[in-house]
């Protein structure tokens, strides 16, 4: 079985062999990219909320969603941003809304395909802090314990379908499609993503739902009686009668139900699986990507922390990339690679066993409800660690967050001006690869070269790419920080216009103050607005969002007399023509609340496994409602983090933990603490919201 794992290994490495070897060996001259000061990043959405997915409408609309169940709708011939629909979810850890998507037939003049997808955590009746009580999180999970006091924390995450009507999702038009059940109160990788293949099937991605964080690292496959199942993935990626750590297909009916298409990895009627499975062992697969002309289902798979390989544990931290033709097991929680098993392990004596049989894995946990006996572990066609890898090298090195991106579909008709935003065809048929932690974009070339994709532009934490129907590139960028708007989030469009030459001018629009009551005099500013072909620059702002021009100059002030919710927009023009727009809300009659922790405080002595006290200061031109304050508990590794647990109150405790497998002297690890409030809102204006965030490093 070495002698075949091995080959395998090679087939991937030829298949994906870098540039530089292919060269060496003779290969025809490769052509160079179009350079970078041929494309245009435009910003769309500098205030995204927490961003998670986006998705492009045929017209070129966009909608994207964030965490907390926001749904934000672009449009590009206003510049505005408005709500499309506001979705009530359960927040824990990283539940909420995740992944958003279109009817494939969306668009097409049949009201039968404008669906949108969303995918989300309903509340249900799972246990919430109380913050009556503020000793004790009644949100968290327990760690141990019996199966009637893990029972209240059994949730789901909803895969639904909704009608957009004008600019608005009508949420009571729901269908219900399916249903995976998650362990809830308790961390992590509930991470979903929708897309479809050209014959309507649709594919839906599921995490491990695992916490990962007592486990060293390695592989989180803790049978003990007591212990809560949340710490074995064998309950879920590696059981086929389970939807989580998987990627599910199925064919969506007209009333919402669905079928199961021929090929996915178990027949319909397979004693102690589920049919919807089309690939498992996966750890948590956060972006699929479907090539729709090839039928290519590209996936990243996320990597478990541990920095080294240890015999008497498993490999160190791998991170995958793969294109899926055919259902399979890619062998989480047993194997990172078919020649790189983990071992298995007793995590209560703590004694090492055997290495798991990649070739035939046999699932043995108590906590396993399908077969014993598993597909083989299939090879993932690219794959990479912490530091520089041996087959990948331009991947380079840092954190491990990959994400599948799509690949581009060329259209000739472009470059005669139908599109002259479109990217070029040299990207024609190229699946792209980002990093969410090493803030770049790759591109998988036929042949094995990986290139980079405009290095010179700033991508920071890119949590989402999309090509439009005109052939730009969307980009959702989660900036640095945690669970909140983050000051770099964007939504933003990167233009090619190697076609035409000439760059559309870059809108930046301010205001001094976004709420308050009126009359509020707003100043406004266009600083930051800039045209890279130096033309000169028209401005036109409307500011009360009535269709008139209320100034002309760069720079202006205005007076809203009247209570509501202005959309204040500034377009700018160059002397060819091109334009483009972006707007600033106002609300008047309504004061954002002004959040602060008077504790913890940065700086302050702290060691990771302390109890931290907090209190939270608000102030609103509302009365305070101190059981909407939440504060967020998240553990902060490098530029990513995982949130362990939401409490409630304007005072309170939350108990930190001792992450496992790291070093919080060398790992880059800290205790981050957010603290939120929303108002209820006023006079039929929207509530408002106001948060801070405090970060705690262990004490030298």
């Amino acid at each position: 079985m070495r002698a075949r794992t091995t080959i395998a290994a090679l087939t991937v490495m030829a298949f994906l062999l870098p540039a530089t070897v292919t060269q060496a060996a003779g290969a025809t001259a490769v052509a160079a990219p179009p350079p970078d000061d041929q494309f245009q990043k435009v910003t769309l959405n500098d205030h995204p909320g927490e961003p998670m997915d986006l998705a492009v409408l045929p017209d070129s609309r966009v909608l994207h969603t964030t965490r907390k169940g926001e749904v934000w709708l672009h449009d590009p011939k206003t510049g505005l941003n408005t709500l499309a629909a506001q979705v009530d979810v359960y927040q824990h850890d990283e539940e909420g809304l995740q992944s958003i998507a279109l009817s494939p037939g969306f668009g097409t003049g049949s009201k039968h395909d404008d669906w949108v997808y969303l995918y989300y955590s309903p509340p249900l009746d799972t246990p919430v802090d109380d913050p009556s009580t503020p000793d004790v999180n009644e949100g968290d999970a327990p760690e141990t314990g019996a199966p009637e006091d893990f029972a209240p924390f059994k949730g789901l995450i909803r895969l639904s379908r909704f009608r957009l009507t004008g600019s608005t999702i009508d949420l009571r038009t729901e269908q219900q499609i399916l249903d995976v059940p998650v362990d809830r109160g308790i961390c992590c990788h509930v991470g979903g993503d929708i897309v479809f293949d050209a014959k309507g099937n649709l594919y839906l991605s599921t995490g491990d739902d695992t916490n990962p964080f007592a486990s060293d690292g390695y592989a989180p496959i803790d049978e003990r009686a007591d212990r809560n199942p949340a710490f074995d993935a064998q309950r879920s990626a590696a059981n086929t009668n389970d939807l989580r750590g998987k990627i599910l297909r199925i064919k969506v009916q007209d009333n919402g139900s669905y079928k199961i298409p021929a090929g996915n990895l178990f027949k319909p009627g397979t004693k102690d699986t589920r049919p919807e499975i089309y690939a498992m062992g996966l750890r948590n697969p956060f972006r699929i990507e479907l090539n729709r002309r090839t039928g290519d289902l590209y996936v990243g798979d996320y990597s478990p922390d541990a920095g080294e390989a240890d015999p008497a544990r498993g490999p160190a931290g791998t991170g995958k990339w793969t294109k899926i033709r055919k259902a399979g097991n890619y062998g989480w929680p047993y194997c990172a690679t078919p020649d790189r098993p983990y071992v298995d392990y007793d995590f209560g004596t703590g004694a090492s066993g055997q290495p798991f049989n990649c070739a035939a894995p046999v699932n043995e946990s108590p906590h396993n409800t399908g077969l014993r006996r598993l597909p083989p572990v299939v090879q993932p066609d690219v794959y990479y660690g912490y530091s520089q890898s041996p087959e990948f090298p331009e991947l380079e090195t840092g954190g491990i967050g990959p994400m599948a991106g799509p690949a581009y579909e060329f259209d000739p008709r472009d470059t005669r001006g139908r599109n002259p935003v479109a990217w070029p065809k040299y990207y024609d048929g190229v699946p792209l690869f980002y990093e969410w932690t090493r803030d770049y974009i790759k591109a998988f070339h036929p042949g094995g070269r990986i290139e980079d994709v405009l290095p010179s532009f700033a991508i920071d934490n890119p949590m989402d790419i999309e090509f439009g129907p005109e052939g730009a590139l969307y980009v959702l960028e989660y900036g640095d920080g945690y669970f909140s708007e983050n000051e770099d989030a964007q939504l933003s469009r990167i233009d090619y216009i190697g076609h035409e030459g000439n760059h559309t001018p870059v809108p930046a629009a301010q205001a001094s103050v976004t709420a308050g009551q009126a009359p509020l005099t707003v100043s406004f500013t266009s600083e930051g607005t800039t045209d890279a072909d130096g033309d000169r620059i028209r401005y036109a702002w409307d500011f009360d969002a009535d269709g008139r021009v209320d100034s002309r100059d760069s720079a202006a002030s205005f007076t809203f007399r009247e209570n509501g919710v202005f959309n204040a927009t500034l377009r700018v023009s160059d002397d060819e023509g091109m334009s483009a727009a972006t707007s600033v809300r106002v609300v008047v009659g309504n004061d954002t609340p002004v959040v602060e922790l008077v504790q913890p405080v940065t700086g302050q002595p702290f060691e990771f496994g302390d109890v931290v006290q907090f209190e939270v200061r608000i102030t609103d031109d509302q009365p305070v409602d101190c059981a909407n304050v939440t504060v967020d508990y998240i553990l902060g590794h490098d530029e990513h983090g995982h949130g362990l647990s939401t409490a409630r109150g304007c005072t309170g405790s939350i108990q930190t933990t001792v992450p496992s497998g790291h070093d919080p002297g060398t790992d880059n690890l800290s205790a981050v603490f957010v603290a939120t409030y929303t108002d209820p809102g006023t006079g039929g204006l929207p509530p408002l919201t106001g948060s801070t965030e405090v970060v705690l490093r262990p004490t030298p």
